[in-house]
């Protein structure tokens, strides 16, 4: 709870813990004599040193559950590159679990249908998160639900799957507005080499804020 960098008060944390405010002092004091840099004071709050390292933590059979189906999701409904990290987190969660524990990463009592979206809506997907990442134009072609055509250039911000179709929201530079786009009606997509700027108005969270996110 500490190292997500917001201050909290031993109240705040004796309230998810179910413990009492004493047993906080007495456990951040413990923890800061064996030598973890918790930051504060009584009746102020408490936060974590950036840059600390927790080691390894265990979960339960809840987390795990929730942790494997996300990373199942992003297998089956993500692109290539979001496959391949889902599975790189699995393999890190198995090097830290007992034995005991195991099985749970393989039990299927939640399991996500592998259905999965086609393949070419996975690449699309892929570039469109590359472009995003690394703030470059995405030039579009690009067909409504009446099948008209049109190519634009946009401003790529965020991707948002909606379980059943992925979208993608940017400023378009032809319209001069926000606009929202379905993966699987981009007949191409092409990475331009020019990066957008970091224009107010036209970022993330203006588009997030205005009524074109869906």
């Amino acid at each position: 709870m500490l190292g997500r960098g917001r201050v909290l008060t031993a109240n705040t944390i004796a309230e998810r813990l179910e413990v009492s405010d004493r047993t906080i002092y007495r456990d951040v004091q413990d923890l800061q004599l064996s030598g973890v840099p918790i930051e504060g004071e009584t009746g102020v709050g408490y936060v974590l040193r950036r840059g600390y390292q927790v080691p390894p933590m265990m979960f339960d059979e809840e987390e795990l559950q929730a942790l494997v189906f996300g990373a199942d999701v992003a297998k089956s409904y993500g692109d290539a590159g979001m496959a391949e990290a889902a599975d790189r987190i699995l393999a890190k969660i198995d090097a830290v679990l007992p034995q005991r524990l195991r099985p749970h990463l393989v039990s299927h009592r939640v399991v996500v249908p592998d259905f999965r979206i086609s393949e070419e809506v996975s690449e699309t997907l892929g570039e469109a998160r590359n472009a995003i990442n690394n703030q470059l134009r995405l030039f579009l072609d690009y067909r409504n639900a009446a099948e008209e055509s049109s190519e634009r250039i946009i401003w790529p911000l965020t991707v948002a799957y909606w379980g059943r179709t992925w979208t993608l929201g940017g400023w378009c530079e032809l319209r001069q507005d926000f606009r929202n786009f379905r993966l699987d009606r981009i007949n191409s997509l092409r990475i331009l080499s020019s990066k957008f700027p970091d224009e107010p108005g036209k970022r993330l969270e203006d588009f997030l804020a205005s009524d074109r996110r869906c």
